[in-house]
């Protein structure tokens, strides 16, 4: 069974039917208990010790020029929003909070945010990211505004409707026997070895686009695909979906513009490379839905 997935799990309520009321909208911006979190650049606002996400009030942001904050969800009744500060030069002395707060790259801290913050920040991440590339419109040009307190964006000149999309990505562990098949993309460090991957193309379904990849990229031929479980990968904003797929082959024909190593590894090795004892080969961290599939495997045999 695998373990719950990060950047999954949020305890915010979408709130799906009061953000289509404008006028609740502005109440919850002007409501003193209300939260916001600011991102610059990608970047997230992070209490210095412990890591957790740094809320602040509306008011805090009242006076600056920033996008329209993106609502993200209620807890308790408050609404909780997300702020994209990132046209501030040196934003912690700007927000004048360096001493308590920072800007994070989300993975880099990941490992230590609990489960909730990692989720809340990876949707935050994703949103504000996918505002910030939209803003004019894909069918005439035009400007386009947020809608529903961020739900979607629509064109000022033709009306078209904009929303935010997920790129649905094929993730897999390729077994065969006892062993299974780890691949490294070009830059990734010498000893990393990870499942193989890549995006569903259209017109094809989640085990046509495992299959396809894999023989793209490594030379294999599956057979059998099962799925696992999804995680979203808010960089900026995929849905990874997780498989184990049955190898039909085992000679490798790697394609070298999208994978530089590829390796049949041991489910001896692979188990003490979780634990962290293998000396040639690391696997990607815990919070990689990539060191889940694995481990579901392992723990299957």
């Amino acid at each position: 069974m695998i373990d719950p997935i990060c950047f999954s799990g949020s305890s915010l309520d979408r709130a799906a039917e009061q953000r289509r009321d404008h006028g609740w909208l502005e109440e919850q911006l002007a409501d003193p208990a209300s939260r916001v979190l600011p991102l610059w650049q990608g970047r997230l606002l992070l209490k210095r010790e412990p890591h957790t996400l740094a809320w602040a009030r509306s008011e805090f942001f009242r006076d600056l020029e920033t996008p329209e904050p993106v609502l993200l969800g209620l807890e308790g009744g408050v609404a909780h929003f997300a702020i994209d500060v990132s046209a501030l030069e040196k934003p912690e002395e700007k927000l004048a909070v360096a001493e308590v707060a920072q800007f994070c790259e989300l993975l880099d801290v990941v490992a230590g945010l609990s489960e909730d913050d990692a989720s809340i920040a990876a949707q935050a991440r994703s949103l504000v990211d996918w505002h910030a590339r939209h803003r004019f419109c894909a069918a005439c040009g035009g400007e386009t505004r947020s809608m529903q307190g961020g739900a979607n964006r629509i064109c000022r000149d033709c009306q078209a409707e904009h929303f935010p999309r997920t790129d649905p990505v094929a993730i897999a562990v390729v077994v065969e026997g006892d062993d299974c098949l780890l691949g490294r993309s070009p830059g990734w460090p010498d000893r990393m070895l990870s499942a193989l991957a890549g995006f569903v193309e259209p017109g094809e379904t989640l085990e046509e686009a495992v299959r396809r990849e894999v023989w793209e990229e490594v030379g294999v031929r599956v057979g059998a695909v099962e799925y696992l479980q999804s995680q979203p990968w808010p960089f900026p904003s995929s849905l990874m979906l997780g498989c184990v797929a049955h190898a039909e082959s085992r000679a490798l024909r790697i394609d070298p513009v999208e994978i530089e190593e590829a390796r049949w590894i041991p489910r001896d090795l692979l188990r003490a490379a979780l634990a962290g004892d293998a000396t040639d080969i690391e696997v990607p961290p815990a919070y990689a839905i990539a060191h889940q599939l694995i481990r579901a495997w392992l723990e299957a045999l």
